[in-house]
């Protein structure tokens, strides 16, 4: 059966190349007309890609022509149609962010990864976290601090020392990025359905940024982080190379380093 798709490519020669090859092997369609989205480029491309296409409704299946590629599948030539037919369907949902500003505008973002609370001069962030009312951490001295998703923990949140969650562990990670004081606070997991709220406590001395994957916001005063179940983002991986089984050797990997 002829495979009806839109190629939804980056602009570097290997990802043209790929796509060239691609549009021989099935029939490329408008993106309104087209059930499925192949997506050919790096993570950052894909993200990029679902936050700016994912009220259309679609599924996506990525293919990766930058480094990892945690997001996408391997291009093999031979076996693509084979791959694809064969693929297997993910769904994750995004965190949304809410940022209110020195200024009292509102800005809000999704994040698909993780969101980012980061100092932006040479003087250490000072927040304090709440779940919900209750309080994680009264004041925390530090770079600053994630939100990540299962889908999000093996990258920016795992460098940072945080923990790889389960891609069906319905939680989310919240990890101190290089703690001040207190300077053991490792950071906590908690359920994907609190509602995670930050609160710059000097905003004027010590301005931070809110990040949403790759979208700032700068001098952010308040923070509000959340699961948000309306928004679902249909991901197609091949049978064999799953965003579960990432997840599992990025785990085992983390556990042999650490013996």
């Amino acid at each position: 059966m002829e495979i009806k798709a839109h190629i939804f490519s980056d602009r570097n020669n290997n990802s043209l190349k790929i796509k060239s090859i691609l549009e021989r092997k099935i029939k490329s369609i408008s993106l309104i007309k087209s059930k499925l989205i192949i997506v050919v480029g790096g993570d950052g491309f894909m993200l990029q890609t679902l936050k700016k296409l994912y009220k259309f409704n679609k599924s996506f299946y990525g293919i990766n022509s930058g480094n990892y590629g945690f997001l996408m599948n391997k291009f093999s030539n031979k076996n693509f149609l084979k791959n694809l037919n064969n693929a297997k369907l993910i769904q994750i949902h995004p965190l949304e962010m809410n940022v209110r500003t020195n200024n009292n505008q509102l800005k809000r973002s999704i994040a698909i990864n993780e969101v980012s609370i980061l100092r932006q001069s040479k003087q250490t962030a000072s927040i304090a976290i709440y779940k919900g009312k209750n309080t994680v951490i009264k004041k925390l001295i530090s770079d600053g601090v994630l939100v990540s998703t299962p889908a999000g923990s093996t990258g920016y949140n795992l460098s940072v020392h945080g923990p790889i969650l389960n891609l069906d562990s319905k939680k989310i990670a919240i990890t101190p990025i290089s703690p001040f004081r207190p300077r053991r606070w490792k950071g906590t997991v908690v359920s994907e359905k609190s509602e995670i709220n930050i609160k710059n406590l000097n905003s004027n001395k010590r301005p931070v940024s809110a990040v949403a994957d790759n979208i700032e916001f700068r001098n952010a005063k308040k923070i509000n982080i959340k699961i948000n179940k309306k928004i679902k983002f249909n991901l197609f991986f091949d049978k064999n190379n799953s965003l579960y089984k990432k997840i599992k050797i990025e785990q085992l990997r983390k556990e042999t380093n650490t013996k």
